[in-house]
């Protein structure tokens, strides 16, 4: 096994970056049950390229520039295996003293390499600051909002000592940019708190006077703000938050500041890059992901904080069979996370900083934003290419001038060769196609042969004929129908996501869309055979819709005019608006069949309902409707998500 991995990374060029397989894909490679007996190894080893190979996206390709780096070496390999082998939980200092101490240190050296301020150290003593290893940056964000929200409403009892702390919950608001991860969001969901999106500036930061206001607001609306997420290194485009502008509101406001440099925390290595740390000392905690640029391989997410006393106060449950009699002497790490046990993960992290060295990690990093740099010349050097925002560190944002289904169409071509893989997002209301360095591999001769690659296929695409079938759409009033399984899935003008392009980004025709919805009407049902909602979360009233980022399309009387949103409903949890956004509550449901071919996608049903007509919508679509529209042709009920067939 060790000789086919080491063969595997060495040879990783030769192999499909996205594989060419469909759902379901292993169902017929492998048995129905369990074997009775055990398999003999060689069988066993022998199924890793027949059964497993075949479906994997290779993230370790010089070819692969989608989402972020997912990086791995020798010594991060070597050092899980040890862990692996050793197998210990590190849940207390005497469950394994080693795991625990090693972690404080490791903490303080990466901390040291960052210029990280010295109250987020285990070594700075004036303080009750240090570090943890988390499993994710979503993890971080999650444990600093629950620590935030301890903290505020023990604060906000001092002085209204006759509410509960439900009441006090309630009325808890934080806060993120409309560039945050969504992970921001999921922590406000499961922690039960208000979240509101921030508008960012044109450079996609979010600046000072934007927070204030919004806190201003919210403390004359009976609100208690508590915490924000400020984003160094956003997922769209990289950009970064004002840290020194927000820094000084939360502390004149008592909020907690939570700092997320998931991807562009590794570039602070690098003296060079460290002016966007600039008002870190504001922060409460900071997070960011060694295991994405560092080469430390998944999972392994570096968080520290000042007041360790807050995560105490959060998570600290301690069972007799957990104390031991160095209990209080030593750290417990049980108390600075969600789960009780932890995984080794300081070993390979340690083996990966000594192997590398600061040096080392810095040529690294330099090595791939140079990278970075020496594709958004090429894309420059294309007159049919614009790069709309500002390249930072080692990610490039690019896409076709001109409409963005034409972008789109590209992303998806390119994809389906699997040659390269990429993903999308929304900047400034437009589509665009991210590309990001990844590989620790990657030379410029692969950025070319990638690059040629998306110029021959946007010849062919901008050439293609087909591409009125993306024209039809619009003069039809059907384009969120086929491209809202892309571009609309989860990418709203509050937020500039990249989305999954392993499945979203890929398919450039109607069919896959029809499949799944067929298959979802089919077993969406609970036991008394009702559909059940593909989102369960309360919509969204009229006034806090957020709808497709084009809003030049919209009436006027649709479009959103507030500054910032608060969050009621997931913006990854879109699957149900791909059945129904093509339906308007403002007028009656109609065929409209018009300008379609045979080749076309099937007839769809757009909507012309008022809310009383919404009442029978499934009896206005009703099986007589849809009879003779083909066996392809789906029909989705707008009030209750279920898919109808013929």
């Amino acid at each position: 096994m060790v000789d086919y991995i080491a063969d595997y990374l060495q040879d990783i060029r030769s192999r499909r970056v996205f594989p060419d397989v469909q759902p379901g894909y292993m169902q017929s490679l492998v048995p129905d049950a369990c074997p009775e007996s055990g398999e003999e190894w060689d069988a066993i080893f022998n199924d890793v390229e027949r059964v497993i190979m075949p479906g994997m996206t290779h993230w370790q390709s010089p070819h692969m520039h989608a989402y972020f780096p997912a990086l791995n070496s020798a010594p991060s390999l070597l050092g899980d295996m040890l862990a692996d082998a050793i197998g210990c939980l590190g849940f207390t200092w005497a469950s394994s003293p080693a795991a625990t101490e090693l972690e404080t240190i490791v903490m303080d050296w990466l901390g040291k390499m960052l210029g990280l301020p010295a109250e987020f150290l285990h070594s700075n003593t004036a303080t009750m600051g240090g570090g943890v290893i988390q499993t994710t940056a979503s993890d971080s964000t999650f444990v600093s909002l629950l620590a935030a929200r301890s903290e505020a409403i023990k604060l906000y009892r001092l002085s209204n000592p006759d509410l509960h702390d439900a009441e006090i919950n309630a009325r808890l608001v934080g806060y993120c940019s409309d560039q945050a991860h969504s992970s921001v969001e999921k922590a406000g969901l499961i922690g039960l708190v208000k979240l509101r999106l921030l508008p960012t500036d044109e450079d996609l930061s979010l600046r000072g006077d934007t927070l204030r206001n919004a806190i201003n607001e919210d403390r004359e609306n009976g609100l208690v703000p508590f915490y924000l997420c400020a984003t160094l290194g956003t997922t769209g485009s990289c950009a970064f938050d004002n840290l020194k502008e927000l820094g000084v509101i939360c502390e004149e406001e008592e909020l907690w500041m939570h700092i997320d440099a998931a991807y562009a925390g590794t570039s602070f290595i690098c003296p060079e890059f460290r002016h966007h740390l600039e008002g870190a000392e504001y922060g409460s905690s900071f997070a960011f992901n060694p295991s994405k640029w560092m080469m430390v391989h998944f999972d392994c997410t570096a968080m520290w904080v000042k007041n360790s006393r807050a995560l105490h106060r959060t998570f600290n449950v301690q069972p007799l069979y957990l104390k031991h009699e160095n209990t209080g002497a030593a750290i417990d790490y049980m108390h600075w996370q969600v789960p009780l046990s932890k995984r080794f993960r300081a070993l390979k992290l340690w083996f990966v900083l000594r192997s590398f060295g600061v040096s080392g990690l810095q040529k690294h990093v330099r090595r791939g934003v140079q990278m970075a740099k020496y594709f958004e010349n090429l894309v420059n050097l294309d007159e049919r290419f614009e790069i709309p925002a500002t390249r930072h560190l080692g990610m490039v944002v690019f896409r076709l001038k001109g409409e963005d289904e034409l972008t789109e169409l590209l992303l998806k071509r390119l994809n389906q060769t699997g040659q390269v893989h990429m993903v999308p997002a929304s900047i400034k209301g437009k589509y665009i196609i991210r590309f990001t360095v990844t590989s620790t591999n990657t030379t410029e001769q692969d950025i070319e042969r990638d690059w040629s690659i998306i110029q021959t296929m946007a010849g062919s695409t901008s050439a293609d004929t087909n591409l009125s079938y993306a024209g039809r759409l619009r003069r039809e009033g059907l384009r969120r129908k086929d491209f809202g399984m892309s571009l609309i899935l989860s990418n709203v003008p509050m937020s500039p996501k990249f989305i999954n392009g392993s499945f979203a980004a890929l398919f450039d025709t109607n069919d896959i869309i029809v499949d799944y919805a067929r298959e979802l009407g089919r077993n969406s049902v609970d036991f008394n055979g009702r559909p059940i909602r593909l989102c369960p979360r309360k919509k969204l009233r009229e006034h806090d819709k957020q709808f497709s980022f084009d809003l030049s399309r919209m009436p006027p009387s649709r479009r959103t005019t507030h500054m910032s949103v608060f969050k009621q409903a997931s913006l990854d949890s879109k699957i149900e608006e791909i059945f129904d956004s093509s339906f308007d509550s403002d007028s009656m449901y109609e065929l409209d069949t018009e300008g379609f071919t045979n080749g076309d996608s099937a007839p769809a049903f757009v909507a012309r309902a008022d809310d009383d007509s919404k009442k029978n919508a499934e009896k206005i679509i009703s099986s007589e409707t849809i009879n003779g529209l083909g066996e392809e042709t789906c029909v989705t009920c707008h009030v209750c998500g279920h898919v109808m067939t013929p």
